[in-house]
């Protein structure tokens, strides 16, 4: 038997009132979640998920070093599928955002014709479901780091344009080895995070930024002048490189800092 409304009433409020308090105490341990994007789609080789006859059905594809990394840094990684209808809801759920690589462009995503002999395959709902995403997180002043196809997809998101092929931008050593250096401008968000200058990074890319999007800015160069980093207000970044692979876990570091939910909050 419960005891005497008053009385019941009493308790219930203060235990609910300590419930509160624990929350509140508690609420800058919660791990923050970064949605991340899987940017490429295969054919299923799995023969078993299908019947006879049926042709392979698109499955996602996405490196375990971006989870990994995430979650090293503090975060709950949460793969995004490139489906979504309904991107409010989902968005609404997160703290940060990681723009994962992946193929190509497509030039329709920036209103190009043509379509340069060398460019690759490309997926252009899945274009769609990114642009989407990067759009929405940028109004939302959510945290978002942009990786190779990642960083070509913010800079496309703010209306930005691409070159659609740069030579000598693709290493054939493992993603975990640096092959040229590039020049981190003073003054950036990005210099603020791993210090002005020269840094060796790795290099997977053969698209890269031509008209600069709407409210970001330059924060890396390789040699060629080719633009490897860019950034916007709040915490938007991408990279060319793949920072996931490399030793180096600042950039991550820094999303799951600026993707927690009581700084957030504050701010």
């Amino acid at each position: 038997m419960r005891p005497a409304g008053g009385h019941w009433r009493v308790r219930f409020g203060r235990m609910a009132m300590s419930d509160a308090r624990k929350l509140v105490d508690n609420w800058s341990y919660m791990r923050p979640l970064i949605g991340v994007t899987t940017s490429e789609l295969r054919p299923s080789g799995l023969a078993t998920l299908r019947r006879q006859g049926e042709p392979d059905h698109p499955e996602m594809a996405l490196g375990m070093t971006y989870v990994q990394r995430i979650e090293r840094a503090g975060a709950v990684p949460v793969v995004l599928p490139p489906c979504v209808s309904d991107l409010e809801s989902l968005i609404a759920r997160l703290d940060g955002v990681c723009l994962s690589g992946g193929p190509d462009l497509d030039p329709r995503a920036y209103g190009a014709d043509e379509r340069h002999e060398e460019l690759g395959p490309t997926e252009p709902s899945l274009d769609a479901f990114e642009l989407a995403l990067a759009r929405a997180a940028l109004e939302r002043g959510m945290p978002l780091l942009g990786i190779c196809r990642g960083s070509q997809a913010l800079n496309v998101a703010c209306g930005g344009t691409l070159h659609q092929h740069v030579p000598d931008h693709r290493q054939s050593e493992p993603g975990c080895q640096v092959s040229h250096e590039v020049e981190i401008l003073a003054g950036t968000r990005l210099a603020a995070l791993i210090g002005p200058g020269t840094v060796a990074v790795n290099s997977f890319h053969h698209q890269a930024v031509d008209r600069l999007g709407h409210g970001l800015t330059i924060a890396a160069r390789a040699a060629d002048g080719t633009v490897e980093a860019i950034e916007g207000p709040g915490f938007a970044l991408g990279v060319q490189w793949h920072a996931e692979t490399l030793a180096d876990g600042r950039l991550f570091d820094a999303l799951v800092s600026a993707s927690a939910p009581a700084l957030r909050i504050a701010a």
